[in-house]
C-alpha cells in the first residue's frame, strides 16, 4: 500500500500541470517540493530498477499470482522511468559525467522518456491507485 501512496505522489510530481488546473492552492507545496525533485527522482529510480530485479527474479509467481506480478512489473517500470527523468540532472552530473559514452546513452533515453513524462505521471497515479486497492482487497502487499 506504502508503494501505491508513494506512486501517486511521484505521478503528481511528474505532471504538477494536471494537479495545478485542479488544484491551484497546490502550488506553494510543490513549488516547496522542486528544489529536491533530483534527490527524489534518484531515490525512486534506484527504487523502481530494485524493484524490476525483483520481480523477474520472482517470475514464477507469474503462473500463481498474475495480476499481482504484472501489477509488481508495471509498478517498478513506472517507477524507474519516472525517477530517472526526474533525476536526471543530478545522475548526469554525479553519474554519468565521468564517461562520455554513458553521458550519450543516458541523454538518448531521456529523450525517448522526456515526450512520455505525462503519460508515465498519469500511468503512476492509475497504477499507484491499482496497487492501494489490490492491498486492500487481496490483503496482500504490491511491491
Amino acid at each position: 500500500m506504502l508503494y501505491g501512496i508513494l506512486l501517486i505522489l511521484l505521478g503528481i510530481l511528474a505532471v504538477p500541470s494536471l494537479v495545478l488546473s485542479r488544484k491551484p492552492e497546490a502550488k506553494a507545496l510543490l513549488d516547496k517540493i522542486t528544489p529536491y525533485q533530483g534527490w527524489i527522482g534518484i531515490v525512486f529510480c534506484i527504487w523502481g530498477l530494485w524493484g524490476i530485479i525483483s520481480a523477474l527474479l520472482h517470475i514464477g509467481w507469474l503462473s500463481i499470482v498474475p495480476v499481482t506480478w504484472l501489477l509488481w512489473l508495471a509498478t517498478a517500470g513506472v517507477t524507474a522511468a519516472l525517477g530517472f527523468i526526474l533525476g536526471y540532472g543530478l545522475i548526469q552530473q554525479y553519474a554519468l559525467s565521468k564517461n562520455k559514452e554513458a553521458s550519450e546513452k543516458g541523454q538518448r533515453l531521456l529523450e525517448k522518456l522526456r515526450p512520455q513524462q505525462g503519460r508515465l505521471g498519469i500511468a503512476a497515479i492509475v497504477i499507484g491507485i491499482l496497487s492501494i486497492i489490490a492491498a486492500i482487497v487481496w490483503r496482500m502487499p504490491v511491491a
